[in-house]
C-alpha cells in the first residue's frame, strides 16, 4: 500500500501577482519562504508556509483562464485553513474588507467554519479547531 506521509503542498494560480501575493501574506498572515522570477515562463512562484508548516505555491502566469467556482465546479473544491477564534479570525478579514459567508456549524463535527473568497474567488474556508 502506498504510504503518504503527508501533504507537501498546494499550488494556487493567481491573475495579479502583486495583489494575491499581499492578500496572502498580509491579510492571511503566510510567511514567505521563497521568491522567484521565471523569466523564461514569464510568471513568479512565491512559496508560502502557513504556521511553519505546509507550503502553498503561488503561481502567476500570463493570461491563466479562469476557474469556475460558482456553480461548484468538478475538481479541487475549496481550501480549508484551521484557526483556534474563528470569530477572531472573521473580524480581521472583515477589517480588510474581506467578505466572509455567515458561519455554520458542520452537522458531523459540531465544529464552526465559514467560507471566503481569495483575489481570484478561489474559495476558501476558515475551519475552527
Amino acid at each position: 500500500m502506498l504510504q503518504l506521509a503527508g501533504l507537501h503542498h498546494v499550488a494556487v494560480i493567481c491573475s495579479d501577482y502583486e495583489r494575491s501575493k499581499h492578500f496572502y501574506t498580509q491579510i492571511l498572515g503566510l510567511t514567505v519562504v521563497g521568491e522567484v522570477f521565471r523569466a523564461e515562463r514569464q510568471s513568479y512562484k512565491l512559496d508560502l508556509a502557513v504556521n511553519g508548516h505546509y507550503q502553498i505555491e503561488l503561481f502567476s502566469f500570463p493570461d491563466p483562464p479562469r476557474r469556475p467556482s460558482r456553480p461548484e465546479a468538478l475538481g479541487l473544491r475549496h481550501l480549508a485553513f484551521a484557526v483556534a477564534d474563528l470569530d477572531a479570525a472573521v473580524a480581521h478579514l472583515t477589517e480588510h474588507n474581506v467578505i466572509t459567508e455567515p458561519i455554520r456549524v458542520d452537522a458531523q463535527t459540531g465544529r464552526r467554519f465559514t467560507f471566503f473568497a481569495d483575489p481570484d474567488e478561489l474559495p476558501l474556508e476558515l475551519y475552527e479547531e
